[in-house]
């Protein structure tokens, strides 16, 4: 039995996937293997594959998409591993990510169900890098999850396999965000730890999910559906979860409905200066707003926002 199974969804990602396999295949830690599930991709992703000949690697193909939710549930229903990584097809690994969490982990108590860490934010089209994430929560961090996710990016995660045996798979309902609402799960019965240093590179694509704000929005409202009980515990945070649903609706050209959430986020919490800025840029328009928000958001921002979404 392998010690960790590396997940890798993919759908029509080809071109990307050589070199987040080739990251996973030159780690300094080689025990494990790799399930590598298509999603129903129509390029050349599976000819691609059957070319490596490693025999750690195990190819899936869904017969129809279902999505990276159900693809990722494929990968661990499929896995042997102690321990679970999840690599996203356009990422990449740096060659001791591995070997370092895994011995994090070995070290450290049970109730320590996963490891996160510091990751490069890089722009696909030329690999320059963007930003630097930085692990800040360690230990019990139920509260933070409940306020967005801390533990970032989802290639960065190394997990022990009964995490899943007690909460359960990804969510398929939730299209956007099933990885935060899996973390905010798993950290209600286990800690979390983290290695500070930069082991992923994280890609960011302009037609990436990211991207299309009808998905965002869907995905925004299914969390916010599954856990308001939750959310409720903090009115701070759970106005903030309906004002950011009202700016992707305003992005979504339902400028109606997005004022509509707008003036439900002032009412659950009426001393935030941007819920008026926002609900102020409403009234000029779809076009209008999304100006303002783009000359905003070339301006650095004082502090960084929750669910790690530029609102």
């Amino acid at each position: 039995m392998p010690k960790v199974s590396v997940i890798i969804p993919t759908y029509n990602r080809a071109k990307f996937l050589s070199l987040a396999l080739a990251s996973v295949l030159n780690q300094t830690f080689q025990d494990f293997e790799i399930i590598i599930v298509d999603d129903n991709s129509q390029d050349n992703t599976q000819e691609f594959v059957t070319d490596f000949d490693d025999k750690r690697i195990k190819y899936i193909r869904h017969e129809t998409n279902k999505g990276v939710a159900a693809s990722r549930n494929t990968g661990v229903i499929s896995s042997d591993g102690e321990y679970i990584a999840f690599l996203d097809d356009d990422d990449e690994w740096l060659p001791h990510k591995l070997e370092v969490q895994v011995d994090l982990l070995e070290k450290s108590s049970s109730i320590i169900g996963a490891v996160y860490s510091g990751a490069f934010k890089v722009e696909s089209s030329n690999g320059n890098v963007l930003a630097q994430h930085t692990p800040k929560k360690r230990g019990d961090v139920f509260n933070e999850m409940i306020v967005g996710n801390c533990a970032g990016p989802t290639s960065t995660l190394l997990l022990r396999r009964e995490c899943f045996e007690k909460v359960g798979l990804f969510d398929v309902n939730i299209g956007f965000g099933e990885d935060y609402d899996m973390w905010l799960r798993i950290s209600q019965g286990y800690h979390f730890d983290y290695i500070e240093e930069p082991l992923v590179r994280y890609s960011i694509q302009n037609n990436g999910l990211s991207n299309n704000y009808e998905i965002r929005l869907k995905g925004a409202e299914a969390l916010l559906s599954k856990h308001e009980q939750l959310y409720e515990t903090n009115r701070k945070n759970y106005s903030y979860r309906y004002f950011s649903i009202g700016v992707l609706y305003c992005y979504n050209g339902n400028i109606k409905r997005g004022r509509e959430i707008f003036f439900k986020a002032v009412k659950l919490y009426p001393f935030e200066i941007r819920y008026y800025y926002n609900l102020c840029l409403s009234l000029l328009g779809v076009k209008a707003f999304k100006k303002f928000k783009e000359i905003r958001d070339k301006i650095p921002k004082m502090a960084a926002c929750s669910c790690n979404m530029k609102l």
